[in-house]
């Protein structure tokens, strides 16, 4: 994989993050993270103009204040953010949730798994697949 890659998860669950972050190390350790808790975090940060701007977005759809699809579309608002690739990472596996968040825009939907092997693969499979 590409030792320059950056990717941003938003989630408002800390666990999950954590949990992401440990499955990226695993699967590549220079691949750089940043994090952000909600949807307003998450914005705020990638429309910072000293930041790097990660190559990938997982994001959760069930947060607080901002959901994952509102985030979704904002993104794909933004001049600048809309062609980075959004990737849904959540619990959901309704397909109204995928057919939705793909309408909106998401490359990819990526149910939380609960093994720590099968989420590495996933991962892995996305980076390389949209990489």
């Amino acid at each position: 994989m590409d030792n320059h890659k950056m990717v941003m998860i938003v989630d408002d669950d800390n666990d999950d993050i954590e949990f992401f972050c440990e499955a990226l190390s695993e699967i590549d350790p220079s691949v750089q993270y940043m994090t952000a808790i909600s949807g307003d975090d998450a914005l705020n940060k990638l429309r910072n103009t000293d930041i790097v701007l990660p190559h990938f977005i997982f994001l959760d759809l069930n947060m607080p204040r901002m959901n994952g699809k509102q985030l979704l579309k904002e993104l794909k608002k933004d001049y600048i953010l809309k062609d980075i690739p959004a990737i849904i990472f959540s619990t959901s596996s309704t397909p109204k949730d995928v057919e939705e968040t793909k309408a909106l825009g998401a490359a990819h939907f990526l149910t939380k798994p609960s093994n720590f092997k099968k989420l590495c693969n996933d991962i892995y499979f996305i980076l390389k697949e949209l990489g």
